[in-house]
C-alpha cells in the first residue's frame, strides 16, 4: 500500500503512534474491566501497526469484501489489540464498545468472537484453535483461486495473515495444521510469532525449549527472526514473506510483553491481569501519552486512519470494476461465484441422490459414499477429505481427484492422521466463504476433534462430520475403537445435529439435513457393517427422518413404544414382529436425531410420543445417558454402560444383550 497523503517519515512517524495509542486502549480497556490481558498488545502493537496500516488489503465499510485479506488474532487472550485496531481502522465498534470491555452485552467480549464483531473472522481463545483456521482459510483461497480465477482476472488473490502467542504453537493441534500448510506450501499464509519468552507460568523455558524456527523449516516453511518493536524491520520481514510464492511464513518477532510498562514489562504479570493504576499511569508517562486521559486517540491518528480508509475502500473499488469486467467475459463463472459465497445450493442438486435396492443390504457409511458421488458433482462449493480413513470413511467421490501441492484442482482433501487439525481446518474452510466442507473419521475419534466441533457449532458453521465405525458394530478391532459414550457426548454439545441413520434411505435424509443446514455444524454417524435397506412400501416414508424422529412402523391401539437409532432401529423392528406374535402391539419410532426431533412443534412430538403410552423402551447401542427424556421415568433403556470387547460384531450384541429378545422381555417386564 502506498501512503500518498504522508511522505515516509511522516508514516513512520504516525505508525509509531498508532502502536502507542493500541497500547493505551489497551491498558485502559483491561483496567476499566479489572480483567483481561494487557501485555501481549503492549508487546505487539508495533507488529500490528506495520500490518493494519501497510499491508492489509480490508475495507472496515464493508468487512465481508470477498477478496479481503484474512486477520486472525490467534492469540486471542490479547483481543484488545484487535478491538482497537478494529475500532481505530473505522470498523463498526464504537469507542463505548471499547469501554466496555468483557462487559454484559457488549460487542467486545474477553475473546474474539465470529458473528458478535463486525471484523472478526474467527472465534479464538482455545490457543491453537486460530493458527489452525487460518490454515483452512489459506486452502480455501488457493482452491477457489485455482477454480475461479482467468488469466486476466485474479478475483481471488489475497493472503491470510496470523498473529500467533508461545502457547498456539505449543499447543498439538498447531503441530498438525502447520504441517499440512507446509506439505501444501501455502505461499499466501503468513504468521507473525510473538515471542516474547513469557507465558502464564513465568519464563517458557520452563516447558518451551524447542528450536520452534528450526520446527517450522522441517515443515517446509520459510522462516525469518527479526525484532518485534523494530517497525522497519517488521515491514521488510513481511515483504520478504508476500514474496515467496511456495511457502507459507512465519516471522519470530522478539517483544517485550507490556512494553512500557515500568515495572511488569517482561514479566508473567503482565501476562493476564491489569496493570493496576500506578503502573498504567507510569506506562502512559514512558509512552508519550496523556496520563490524565483514558481511551485516548489524537487527533491526527482519526485523519491518519480516515485517509487509509479510503485508500482500503478504493482498493475495493478496484476489485469490483474488476469483477464486473470478470462478469462480462465469464457470466457462470462469476454466477457460480456469487452463489456459492451466498451458501446457496443450486435447483438441481437432489438429482443427484441415490435410491437404494432393497434387497441388497448395505452398510449406512457405503450408503454415504453413494450420496458422494451423487452430489458432488452438482454442488461446486463441497470440499472434503478423511483423516487418513477414506476407504473405511468412503468420503472420496468417484472422479474427484486429491488436491496437492501443485494442484489444486482437485476437490479431495487428504488431511493425515490429524483428527484435531481436520476439525480446526474445516472451520477456516466454512469461514473463508465459498467452500462447503465434510471430514470423515471414526467415531471414537471425533474427541480427538471435540474443540474444534465446539467451536464449528459456537460460530454456526454447517460443515459436515462423517463419522463412521458408529457401535460396537465394528467388532473386533475391540473397545479402543468401539464407541460407547460418544453419542452421548456429542448430543450435550448445544447447535450440534446428530444424525444416526437406520439404514441407507435414512443416510440420504441424514445428508439432505446437513447440506441445507445453515447455521451449525452435522454429524453424520454411520455404520461399518451392512444393514437392510427399509422397504418404505411397508414403511413409513423416510422423509420423516428429516424431523428427527418419525413414527417408522405403526400398529394398531398401540402399549408399547420402541424407540431406537441407526442400526438398533432393526432390532427394534424385529422385537416389534415378536411383541405381536404375543397379541402385544408395539410403535416403532426410529430417531435418527434428538435435535431435530426437540426443535419440532409440541403437536408433532406427542403425536409420536403420545402421553398416554408410558410403556417405553429406547435401544441404542451406547450409553443410556439421556434417554430418559424420551422414555421417562417409568421406561427402560437397553444400551451399553461399560466399555466393548473384540469378537464379531454378531456375538457382541448377543453378549451384551443388544437383541430383539431382550427388547422383548424388557417389554413383558414393562407391560407386567
Amino acid at each position: 500500500m502506498t501512503q500518498k497523503s504522508f511522505s515516509e517519515e511522516g508514516f513512520a512517524t504516525l505508525r509509531q503512534l498508532t502502536a502507542n495509542v493500541i497500547r493505551g486502549l489497551a491498558m485502559d480497556g483491561v483496567q476499566k474491566a479489572n480483567s483481561g490481558h494487557p501485555g501481549m498488545p503492549m508487546g505487539m502493537a508495533d507488529v500490528a501497526a506495520v500490518l493494519w496500516t501497510k499491508f492489509l488489503k480490508h475495507n472496515p465499510q464493508d468487512p465481508t469484501w470477498p477478496d479481503r485479506d484474512r486477520f486472525v488474532l490467534s492469540a486471542g487472550h490479547g483481543s484488545m489489540l484487535l478491538y482497537s485496531l478494529l475500532h481505530l481502522s473505522g470498523y463498526d465498534l464504537s469507542l463505548e464498545a471499547l469501554q466496555s470491555f468483557r462487559q454484559w452485552g457488549s460487542l467486545t467480549p474477553g475473546h474474539p468472537e465470529y458473528g458478535l464483531t463486525p471484523g472478526v473472522e474467527t472465534t479464538t481463545g482455545p490457543l491453537g484453535q486460530g493458527i489452525a483456521n487460518s490454515v483452512g482459510m489459506a486452502i480455501a483461497e488457493r482452491w477457489l483461486a485455482d477454480k475461479f480465477n482467468r488469466a486476466e482476472f485474479d478475483i481471488i488473490d489475497h493472503f491470510t495473515y496470523v498473529i500467533a502467542s508461545d502457547g498456539d504453537l505449543m499447543e498439538g493441534i498447531c503441530h498438525e495444521a502447520c504441517a499440512l500448510a507446509g506439505h501444501l506450501g501455502l505461499g499466501r499464509l503468513i504468521v507473525l510469532y510473538d515471542d516474547n519468552g513469557i507465558s502464564i507460568d513465568g519464563s517458557t523455558t520452563l516447558s518451551f525449549t524447542e528450536d520452534v524456527l528450526g520446527r517450522f523449516t522441517a515443515y517446509g516453511w520459510h522462516t525469518q527472526t527479526v525484532d518485534g518493536h523494530d517497525q522497519a524491520a517488521v515491514a521488510k520481514a513481511i515483504e520478504a514473506a508476500q514474496s515467496e510464492k511456495n511457502q507459507p511464513s512465519i516471522i519470530s518477532c522478539k517483544t517485550h510483553i507490556g512494553f512500557g510498562s515500568p515495572n511488569r514489562q517482561d514479566s508473567s504479570k503482565a501476562h493476564g491481569e491489569p496493570l493496576g493504576v500506578e503502573e498504567v499511569r507510569l506506562a502512559k508517562e514512558r509512552l508519550s501519552l496523556p496520563v490524565d486521559k483514558e481511551f485516548y486517540i489524537p487527533d491526527e491518528i482519526e485523519i491518519f486512519m480516515a485517509q487509509l480508509g479510503k485508500e482500503w475502500a478504493n482498493k475495493q473499488s478496484l476489485w469490483q470494476k474488476k469483477f464486473d469486467d470478470y462478469r462480462k467475459s465469464y457470466p457462470d463463472l462469476a454466477s457460480s461465484f456469487e452463489r456459492d459465497l451466498r451458501k446457496e445450493l443450486p435447483n438441481n442438486w437432489e438429482e443427484g441422490l441415490p435410491s437404494f435396492d432393497k434387497e441388497k443390504p448395505i452398510a449406512t457409511r457405503a450408503a454415504s459414499g453413494a450420496v458422494l458421488d451423487g452430489v458432488i458433482t452438482r454442488i461446486s462449493t463441497l470440499l472434503g477429505g478423511s483423516a487418513d480413513l477414506t476407504p473405511s470413511n468412503n468420503t472420496l467421490p468417484k472422479n474427484i481427484n486429491s488436491i496437492s501441492r501443485n494442484n489444486f484442482s482437485g476437490g479431495y482433501l487428504r488431511f493425515g492422521v490429524r483428527e484435531h487439525a481436520m476439525g480446526s481446518l474445516m472451520n477456516g474452510l466454512s469461514l473463508h466463504g465459498g467452500v462447503r466442507p465434510y471430514g470423515g473419521t471414526f467415531l471414537v475419534f471425533a474427541d480427538y476433534m471435540r474443540p474444534a466441533i465446539r467451536l464449528a457449532a459456537i460460530m454456526e458453521q454447517p460443515v459436515v462430520y462423517v463419522f463412521t465405525h458408529d457401535s460396537i458394530g465394528l467388532g473386533e478391532d475391540g473397545p479402543t475403537h468401539q464407541p460407547i459414550e460418544h453419542l452421548t457426548s456429542l448430543r450435550t454439545i448445544p447447535n450440534l445435529v446428530l444424525f444416526r441413520p437406520a439404514d441407507a434411505t435414512e443416510t440420504v435424509e441424514g445428508w439432505r439435513v446437513a447440506l441445507t443446514r445453515q447455521h451449525g455444524p452435522t454429524a453424520l454417524v454411520l455404520t461399518r457393517q451392512a444393514l437392510p435397506v427399509l422397504d418404505r412400501n411397508l414403511f413409513a416414508s423416510s422423509e420423516g427422518a428429516r424431523r428427527g424422529g418419525y413414527t417408522l412402523s405403526e400398529a394398531s391401539n398401540p402399549k408399547i413404544i420402541l424407540l431406537a437409532t441407526g442400526s438398533e432401529v432393526h432390532i427394534a423392528l424385529a422385537a416389534q414382529k415378536l411383541l405381536a406374535s404375543q397379541e402385544v402391539s408395539a410403535r416403532v419410532v426410529s430417531m435418527p436425531s434428538w435435535e431435530l426431533f426437540d426443535a419440532q412443534p409440541v403437536e408433532y412430538r406427542e403425536k409420536v410420543l403420545p402421553k398416554e403410552i408410558k410403556a417405553r423402551i429406547a435401544i441404542e447401542a451406547g450409553s443410556t445417558l439421556g434417554w430418559s427424556r424420551y422414555v421417562g421415568l417409568e421406561g427402560k433403556v437397553i444400551g451399553l454402560d461399560h466399555f466393548g470387547a473384540s469378537a464379531p460384531y454378531q456375538i457382541l450384541y448377543q453378549k451384551f444383550g443388544l437383541t430383539a429378545e431382550a427388547v422383548v422381555q424388557a417389554s413383558q417386564e414393562l407391560l407386567g
